[in-house]
């Protein structure tokens, strides 16, 4: 099966069987610079809902039990097979998500390391950690064990990065899932990596996608007796919904959710090298990512330069249909509805601060905004736009640029820029923010680093360590090597 766009794309794949949805209801997948068709799909409903998840529960009974070396073979196949065609996974994601070659690349390249990295959970699931006991004689054995399964939400911005962040390790660490990519990129999100997995040699079952749309499933999904944990990217309004469902069903989950990441620019910065820094942070992928530099504050001392010179910069950034010029830089918002939100904080940003570089629509295409002098409790600074928007605000002490960071309900990532970096990094740990880069831009990532956040941008950690830790659960067993006396 060729990952081509094809007619499996228009596909469900469930118990390893690529099918229609049962509700008989069509959507066309958009390419959204064009509006041209991507794929057309035929939707699920409930009914594909719970054939998934009783799919998955009865694979997941075996895959548990499948040896270390059987579940790791597995997982570096679908790295290799993943790498191999990452022309033709570009393409697709390019067409359906509106992505600049280089972010595609960038993703299959993290995808690829998030599978190798979890490749390497079979071994530790089999290892248990050895404790001592109060008890004469007795060894306390703890074991990590899957939790069984586990259904993932993912959203289209990073659609087939962060699908894979979940997938992968579940797989790895025992569990069977049930993946709910994005409808707008499902192809990218989802069945792209279930076609990889299934060539991979993964059993039937372990991994199915379904193609639905909320509407005609609700909170079922979330409420499905199987689900043990529920794993989702998206927003913080629905992320907390998941979170409420998720708690009256006594279901663990792993959110991560919504940003208002700061970049701050100290008066000892290397202006050149905070410039570069900004303007990716903040136009790589039309800012449609929830840790994008979102608020940029600058010492007042560097501030008329850093304006004019970010103005300057970001006029030249390439712009237009990615799929035909490779060096396109800010491609299609996603679609009208998005495209019409950031216009209106656009507007409502010409009443609250200086428009200095003021974009403009072209088709599904908008080029950078920049405004200058807002206020942090404006609605340029307080609003995650997912759009090519800069906010710059001037600041003229250390401790005022602190709090300016703080002052938001979020807390995902964060960036500082000094040339004392044993300043920066005391800067960085007093942002309130899971993540925090000094000299950096606010878009990281890293499969040996706990990426997540605090506050309202969510629950839970994952990569590395911490997601294996998320999607397992502990077994304590003791073993009494000494006889143990009792009073009757």
């Amino acid at each position: 099966m060729s990952l081509a766009i094809s007619k499996s794309y228009g596909k469900q794949f469930i118990a390893g069987v690529w099918k229609d949805g049962s509700s008989g209801k069509t959507y066309q997948d958009l390419n959204p610079y064009n509006n041209e068709v991507v794929a057309t799909f035929i939707l699920g409903n409930e009914t594909d809902v719970d054939e998934a998840y009783s799919a998955a529960k009865e694979a997941q009974k075996a895959w548990k039990e499948t040896s270390v070396e059987a579940k790791k073979q597995v997982l570096m196949r679908a790295a290799e097979l993943l790498e191999q065609r990452k022309d033709e996974v570009a393409a697709i994601m390019i067409k359906e998500t509106g992505s600049s070659m280089a972010k595609a690349q960038i993703e299959i390249k993290n995808s690829a390391g998030i599978i190798r990295a979890a490749a390497q959970y079979p071994e530790l699931m089999t290892n248990p950690r050895v404790n001592p006991s109060v008890i004469p004689g007795k060894e306390n054995l703890i074991y990590h064990v899957p939790v069984g399964v586990i259904g993932v939400i993912s959203p289209f911005n990073f659609p087939l990065v962060l699908s894979m962040r979940s997938v992968a390790p579940a797989i790895a660490t025992g569990n069977a899932v049930v993946l709910k990519p994005d409808i707008q990129t499902a192809v990218s999100g989802g069945l792209v990596i279930a076609e990889i997995f299934e060539e991979a040699g993964l059993p039937k079952g372990v991994l199915n996608v379904l193609t639905v749309d909320i509407a005609d499933i609700g909170d079922y999904f979330i409420a499905h007796p199987v689900p043990k944990v529920i794993s989702f990217t998206g927003s913080t309004a629905v992320g907390r919904h998941v979170g409420e469902v998720a708690s009256r069903n006594l279901k663990r989950v792993s959110l991560e959710l919504g940003g208002n990441s700061p970049f701050v620019v100290l008066e000892d910065a290397d202006l050149e090298k905070a410039l570069s820094a900004a303007l990716f942070g903040k136009f790589f992928h039309q800012g449609q990512i929830c840790m994008i530099t979102n608020r940029i504050f600058v010492h007042r001392s560097l501030y008329d330069q850093f304006v004019s010179s970010f103005v300057e910069r970001a006029q030249k950034i390439p712009y237009g249909d990615p799929s035909v010029d490779p060096n396109v830089f800010i491609g299609p918002i996603i679609n009208e509805k998005q495209m019409q939100k950031v216009l209106n904080v656009i507007e409502a940003g010409k009443t609250e601060a200086r428009l200095v570089l003021e974009g403009q629509r072209i088709g599904n295409v908008l080029t950078p905004f920049v405004f200058a002098d807002a206020k942090n409790d404006s609605t340029l600074a307080q609003t995650e736009i997912f759009g090519p928007v800069a906010t710059i605000i001037p600041f003229d002490t250390e401790e005022e640029a602190l709090a300016l960071a703080n002052d938001t309900p979020y807390g995902l990532s964060a960036s500082v820029f000094t040339s004392d970096l044993e300043r920066g990094i005391e800067f960085a740990r007093h942002i309130e923010s899971g993540m925090a880069h000094v000299n950096d831009q606010t878009i990281n990532d890293d499969p040996n680093a706990p990426f997540g956040g605090e506050k309202a941008s969510g629950l839970g950690r994952f990569n590395g360590e911490w997601i294996f830790e998320e999607f397992t659960t502990r077994k304590w067993v003791s073993v009494q090597r000494e006889y143990r006396d009792f009073p009757f």
